[in-house]
C-alpha cells in the first residue's frame, strides 16, 4: 500500500549564533513548505555551531529555554508540518553539552528527543583532530517515534558508522531512519554516500540525511549533499554543495516491499565472538 510523504531536507550552514541559525533555518523551512514539504528535516547543530581551539563550541541553552527550538516548534505549529530538528546543543551534565535531536509534530509538540550516542573523536590527519567528547556528554538510548507516515528511528551524524544501532531501530519497527549531520568535508567526500546507502540497504529502510554545508566559524567545514535514499539503496535526491533545500516524494510503503524481497531483519542468528588478541602478532624478520 502506498504511503507517500513529501520530505524536505533543509541544508543550512554552520552558524555561530542562535540568531543567525534561527533566521536561516526558518527561511529555508518556509521555502521547503511552500514547495510542498510535509516533513521538514534540519541538520545536526542547526541551532548553531562554531569551533574554538579545535573543539566544538556550539551556542547552548537549557532545553526549556532554547530559543532555536522554541522558534522551530512555533513554526511547525503555524505551518502545520512535522519537523526533524536534527540537533541543537542543550546544557548537560558535568559542564558538558548534550547534542540533542527532536521530532516535532504539526501542532508544535515535542514527540521524541534523542541524545547522540556515538561521539566524533577522530584524528583525520596530524593537524585535523576532533574530540566531541571533550564538550559533549553521550546519550544512551535508541529512539523510535510514530509519525503519520510510519515509524521513524533517530540517529545523528557519527552514529552512521555504527550499523548495529540502525539494525536495532529497524527491528524495533523503524521504516524511516534519519541521519541529520554536519559531516566533515574530508569524510563526506570519501564515505557519506556509501554509508547512507548501506544503512538503507541493510535495513530495507528509507534513509533521510539532512547535512549542513560550508565553513564552520573557527575552523572546519561541513560537506552538504543532504540525501534521501530508498529502501533499495537508490539515491532519490541529493542536496549538492550549496545552501538550500530539496523536497522529494517518498513512498514509505516500499519498505515492506524491500523487506519482503530480502527479509534479512528476520534472519539474525547468535554466534560466538572470537577473543581479541592480547597483542598483534609480529612478522618474521
Amino acid at each position: 500500500m502506498a504511503r507517500e510523504v513529501r520530505i524536505g531536507c533543509v541544508q543550512t550552514r554552520p552558524l555561530a549564533t542562535f540568531r543567525e541559525a534561527t533566521e536561516e533555518a526558518l527561511r529555508l523551512a518556509r521555502e521547503a513548505v511552500a514547495a510542498g514539504a510535509q516533513l521538514v528535516c534540519l541538520p545536526e547543530y542547526c541551532g548553531g555551531l562554531k569551533s574554538e581551539g579545535g573543539l566544538f563550541a556550539p551556542p547552548s541553552a537549557p532545553e526549556d529555554r532554547h530559543p532555536v527550538l522554541a522558534a522551530l516548534r512555533g513554526f511547525a505549529g503555524e505551518a502545520g508540518v512535522w519537523m526533524l530538528v536534527g540537533s541543537v546543543a542543550v546544557d548537560g551534565p558535568d559542564d558538558r553539552l548534550v547534542n540533542r535531536g527532536f521530532v516535532i509534530d504539526d501542532r508544535g509538540r515535542v514527540r521524541a528527543r534523542y541524545d547522540k550516542v556515538h561521539l566524533f573523536d577522530v584524528d583525520l590527519s596530524p593537524t585535523l583532530r576532533y574530540r566531541e567528547s571533550a564538550v559533549v556528554a553521550p546519550g544512551g538510548d535508541a529512539v523510535v517515534v510514530d509519525t503519520p507516515w510510519g515509524r521513524l528511528g533517530m540517529t545523528i551524524c557519527y552514529d552512521l558508522r555504527f550499523p548495529q544501532l540502525y539494525r536495532a531501530l529497524a527491528q524495533a519497527g523503524a521504516e524511516i531512519l534519519v541521519v541529520p549531520a554536519a559531516f566533515t568535508r574530508v569524510t563526506g567526500e570519501a564515505h557519506w554516500h556509501v554509508l547512507n546507502r548501506a544503512r538503507a540497504i541493510e535495513n530495507g529502510a528509507v534513509v533521510v540525511a539532512p547535512c549542513a554545508v560550508g565553513e564552520v566559524p573557527g575552523g572546519g567545514a561541513a560537506y552538504g549533499h543532504s540525501l534521501i535514499v530508498s529502501p533499495w539503496g537508490e539515491v532519490l535526491a541529493d542536496g549538492g554543495s550549496g545552501v538550500g533545500f530539496l523536497v522529494e516524494t517518498v513512498d514509505v510503503g516500499r519498505v515492506a516491499e524491500a523487506r519482503g524481497r530480502i527479509p534479512s531483519l528476520e534472519h539474525d542468528r547468535p554466534f560466538r565472538v572470537p577473543a581479541a588478541p592480547a597483542e598483534r602478532p609480529r612478522a618474521a624478520a
